[in-house]
């Protein structure tokens, strides 16, 4: 039995794509703080924001954890809100994450549409209303940290 074996050749193509500048807060990593963003991700599609919670002391297990679903951005000095697209590992209201014990860390996501590319402060707003909700306001994320890509550190040496 003879058979064929049909090869196709790779073509690397130079896409020129943008990658999303993601930026990351010094203070990220600052364990005395209760509730910090890691990071800001921003690209042409979207802009994703990473958070760490720990959980109350307060609380024998530490209490609960819930994001409302009419959070939203707001660049600083605009009337703009961006609206929530989608959250990763924290539930939308009334859902609820029950935590095991106190001081438990917690990391979740929130997606919104893309910012305009000039944005460098931003309002990050969860409720604005009596109780305790997440807010952030006057994030200035112009000047927090860049790591590049180790395929882009690769391709500049070449």
């Amino acid at each position: 039995m003879n058979t064929t074996i049909k090869r196709y050749l790779e073509v690397d193509r130079n896409l020129n794509v943008e990658k999303p500048n993601r930026m990351f807060n010094p203070d990220g990593m600052d364990h005395t703080k209760t509730h910090r963003i890691k990071s800001i991700e921003a690209s042409d599609e979207h802009t994703r924001i990473d958070f760490i919670f720990r959980s109350s002391m307060i609380y024998v297990n530490g209490g609960w954890i819930q994001m409302d679903r009419g959070a939203y951005i707001q660049p600083v000095g605009s009337t703009v809100k961006y609206r929530l697209l989608k959250t990763i590992g924290i539930p939308i209201a009334p859902l609820k994450h029950y935590f095991k014990r106190n001081g438990e860390y917690f990391t979740y996501t929130l997606i919104y549409p893309a910012l305009p590319k000039n944005t460098t402060q931003i309002n990050i707003i969860e409720k604005e209303a009596a109780g305790t909700y997440f807010n952030f306001y006057n994030v200035v994320f112009s000047s927090w940290m860049t790591v590049p890509h180790a395929a882009d550190i690769s391709r500049s040496q070449n």
